[in-house]
């Protein structure tokens, strides 16, 4: 598994993003039946301010989020509830690119806090979340929610964190 990290802001080394990425997402890819050693997944670690920005950009929405996630192919499912399509298989040797995703320090901090849940937990299941994006999950209709949000609570399980839906 390679989760190549950008560190645009400090308090991510600190609170041990690195190893709790690589984790997140070798569970992910590995609970979904992909070789998490023949990924790859660009993590950005940043502020508010940053995600804000990229918000606005991206999705049109000038406000701080929490995780953001660009797929590296649109590998979403045609009818609701559906699994996604598998990403392409690179040529031997190369890795599986799956994309990006940007996660926001302050935002985190504080849906932790306003939770009453371990800081760690929570951005686990930010960072599998993002993960399950890039992989053509998705929220937006009911029954892709119910499939994406029953994978999360599988994969946190086997990572020893609690259901963040119940």
């Amino acid at each position: 598994m390679s989760v190549e990290i950008v560190f645009e802001d400090d308090r991510w080394a600190k609170a041990g993003l690195a190893p709790l990425a690589e984790d997140a997402c070798a569970a992910a890819l590995a609970h979904l039946g992909l070789d998490p050693d023949a990924c790859e997944i660009s993590l950005l670690a940043c502020d508010d301010a940053r995600i804000a920005g990229l918000n606005a950009e991206f999705r049109g929405k000038p406000a701080p989020t929490n995780v953001l996630s660009w797929p590296a192919e649109d590998l979403a499912a045609e009818e609701d509830g559906d699994a996604p399509h598998p990403p392409e298989r690179p040529p031997e040797g190369m890795p599986t690119e799956l994309g990006d995703i940007a996660i926001a320090y302050e935002t985190c901090a504080r849906e932790a806090c306003e939770q009453g849940i371990s800081f760690h937990h929570h951005v686990t299941h930010l960072v599998i979340h993002g993960c399950l994006h890039l992989l053509g999950y998705d929220h937006i209709r009911p029954q892709d929610a119910a499939l994406m949000e029953g994978l999360e609570v599988e994969i946190l399980a086997k990572l020893g964190v609690a259901d963040p839906y119940g």
